[in-house]
């Protein structure tokens, strides 16, 4: 039955007052407890090293687009798995400045212990965008000043390797990489220049160009072959209606006869040529040589009659049939030339076939050295890129580690401190047996106040009879209290004095 809030207080004090050796017995054991759990308080020191994240100074922007420097991104975790590495805690568990001679020859098990000690003191914690500590706790404040130092150092000594290492596989591995697409587009360039060597039926442009020419000339041959035709055609009409033979000297004026046949010949030639043809500048030749012997036989007196007729040959008809014979010659060499012409359009069809069948394979040569020619181009490139890089990171630019801030030898141990302990000690002392009978008050099932029976059993209460100690029960409460208080007093001398002794270093 739970004791009301109100009478805790009073009951408490009775209780306490009842069980004095008890409560002096709490205070000691839990006052006591205390100040020896301060003594025995593992306490532990803490060093740190402050570094600085250089990653802006004068390179950055002179070298920006000709390198790369090297970048972590997240920094802290970066330092934090790099000081945890094997490498790295192995060097420290082996220093012999640290853990004295003999370490670097130690045994593998207590080397592994060092190990698993150093990776679970050291911690790194990011200190805004361009800082961040390395920090080392242990119980030995030289030792914690010691190894914070060292991993410092260590950190600083491996980035910067690890930088040089970086640049430097990155150059061998794109140096490499440069020399096998040099073989490669070599092998590239070969291959296209051995099918080009080997296919000599020229490009689709050229190919097309010389099919046209060809059509053009095909159709002009053919449309000269039906002028020819026509020509022929119409010589034969003409050649029939002459007559092979004509009678001279039948006329009264020979020469007048012959200049007829003549002018008759021209008009049939001027309807087919230009004046400026041969056979009409020869005919008009002899016209003009003709009326010139004509006039001079008139002047002269000479007789240009004939009496008697004589057969000639008509030198129309021999004309015509001279013009007849060229024309049908004509013809037959038009007729080779189509002939030709065709012949000579099939086979630039069958080069039209082969070239397209080429095209495919001189597409693929072409894009594949394209393709290792830009990829040898861009690595070119990124090769003299990371060459500069090497040489940043070789010469300690680009992005750098600095130690801003020193380890410090630490003073005073973190965390809770044994003055803390001494003062928790006194007051928890003091406060334990009051919370502990608090705390049975509230669970002891026993009625203690009449307002438990009228609130909780609902049982009215008419009297309440007072405690009555006899003067034998006071005297020996009286006596018992002053036992007590002077050992309560020779306990808190006690702890006081210890406690005091402990803060001044003579025990601890």
């Amino acid at each position: 039955m739970a004791m009301p809030l109100s009478k805790l207080p009073s009951e408490v004090f009775r209780e306490v007052g009842s069980r004095k050796w008890l409560a002096l017995l709490i205070f000691v054991l839990v006052s006591f407890g205390v100040l020896l759990a301060g003594f025995l308080w593992p306490y532990k020191y803490t060093s740190e090293t402050v570094i600085f994240i250089d990653d802006k100074n004068i390179i950055q922007p002179l070298m920006e687009g000709s390198a790369v420097t090297t970048e972590i991104n997240d920094r802290a975790s970066a330092a934090e798995e790099l000081l945890w590495s094997r490498s790295v805690v192995e060097k420290i568990a082996r220093d012999e400045d640290i853990f004295g001679e003999g370490a670097a020859s130690v045994g593998q098990d207590k080397l592994e212990d060092r190990v698993a000690a150093l990776r679970t003191n050291i911690s790194v914690e990011s200190r805004g965008d361009s800082y961040f500590s390395i920090a080392y706790k242990s119980q030995s404040p030289m030792r914690a000043f010691q190894i914070a130092q060292k991993t410092g150092q260590l950190f600083i000594e491996e980035t910067s390797e690890r930088k040089r290492t970086e640049s430097r596989n990155a150059y061998d591995f794109i140096n490499k990489q440069v020399k096998s697409y040099e073989v490669q587009l070599a092998a590239a360039e070969e291959r296209l220049k051995q099918f080009l060597s080997e296919n000599v039926e020229g490009t689709d442009d050229e190919a097309n160009d010389r099919m046209a020419n060809l059509r053009s000339q095909l159709e002009l041959a053919e449309m000269e072959k039906s002028e020819l035709e026509t020509r022929a055609r119409s010589l034969e009409s003409e050649l029939g209606r002459l007559n092979p033979m004509i009678v001279q000297g039948q006329s009264a004026d020979a020469y007048q006869n012959r200049i007829s046949a003549l002018e008759e010949q021209l008009d049939n030639l001027r309807l087919k040529y230009h004046d400026t043809y041969p056979d009409i500048v020869i005919l008009r030749e002899q016209l003009a040589e003709l009326r010139k012997q004509r006039t001079r036989a008139i002047e002269q007196g000479e007789p240009t009659q004939s009496l008697a007729g004589e057969a000639v040959a008509n030198p129309v008809y021999q004309e015509i049939q001279s013009e007849l014979s060229s024309t049908r010659a004509n013809i037959q060499t038009v007729n080779t030339r189509i002939l030709s012409y065709r012949r000579l359009l099939e086979e630039q069809a069958d080069r039209m076939e082969r070239i397209q069948g080429n095209n495919a394979q001189y597409a693929e040569l072409t894009r594949d050295m394209e393709v290792n020619k830009e990829i040898y181009d861009d690595l070119l490139k990124r090769r003299e890129r990371a060459r500069v890089s090497m040489h940043l990171d070789v010469e300690g630019q680009g992005l750098n580690y600095r130690i801003t801030e020193k380890a410090q030898f630490p003073l005073s141990a973190t965390g809770p401190q044994f003055s803390m302990f001494a003062v928790a000690g006194i007051f928890l002392g003091l406060a334990a047996p009051f919370g502990l009978i608090a705390g049975l008050l509230q669970i002891d099932p026993r009625v203690r106040a009449r307002e438990q029976l009228e609130e909780d059993v609902d049982i009215p209460v008419l009297v309440q009879l007072p405690e009555i100690k006899t003067p034998f029960e006071k005297r020996r409460d009286s006596r018992v209290t002053v036992m007590v208080g002077l050992l309560a007093v020779v306990a808190v001398v006690a702890y006081l004095a210890v406690a005091i002794a402990g803060m001044m270093g003579v025990i601890g």
